[in-house]
């Protein structure tokens, strides 16, 4: 009876351990954010053969020299089909996104596709958005537990906001929203997988 207990007690453990460690679950971070001092974290789940469900999230609570200002939050929930397998090779991903934003002082950026991002050197915007996207990404594995992806997306997000002129304590100019199209995600990942 021993014998047929320790049989199907190893059968179990072998089992448990071969999910265990069958890298259905991955940490990342994207070094894009990284570089512009946002601080952000993914989290994506195995939940088919060819299927994941990724969360990341990015937060930027800063103010920069000279009342520059980029902070933000967002969540960016997505799902993925992988064309091999899952966590190697090409992927098709779809995302919803969403957050707030209080951005001013940033004398750097063009405007671009439509959004007037110029504006940002003169007026502080506080406000929210809201949208979805479709894109392509690629990982490359590099080692058991360790990969890295390119991802692009595009799409549209809907946004509504206060426009202040003085970006460090001026006179609030009035509500405004606008939609925005084109690149809605941008992502070099590093990944854990476990």
């Amino acid at each position: 009876m021993k014998k047929y207990f320790l049989i199907i007690f190893a059968l179990c453990v072998s089992g448990f351990s071969n999910k265990l460690f069958a890298q259905d679950w991955a940490v990342k971070t994207n070094l894009l954010h990284d570089a512009t001092t946002t601080i952000n974290l993914g989290v994506e789940a195995a939940v088919a053969e060819k299927w994941t469900i990724d969360l990341s999230g990015n937060w930027n609570p800063f103010q920069f020299s000279d009342n520059k200002k980029w902070k933000h939050w967002m969540a960016q929930p997505e799902v993925r089909y992988w064309t091999c397998r899952k966590f190697g090779g090409h992927f098709f991903a779809a995302h919803l996104l969403g957050g707030q934003y209080n951005i001013g002082n940033i004398d750097f950026l063009p405007d671009f596709l439509g959004t007037p991002f110029s504006e940002l050197k003169d007026h502080r915007f506080e406000g929210w958005f809201a949208g979805a996207g479709i894109g392509y990404g690629y990982a490359w594995m590099l080692g058991k537990h360790w990969n890295l992806e390119a991802q692009l997306c595009i799409g549209a997000a809907y946004t509504a906001y206060d426009k202040y002129y003085c970006p460090k304590c001026g006179e609030k100019v009035g509500p405004g929203d606008h939609i925005y199209y084109g690149p809605t995600k941008a992502a070099i990942n590093l990944v854990y997988l476990f």
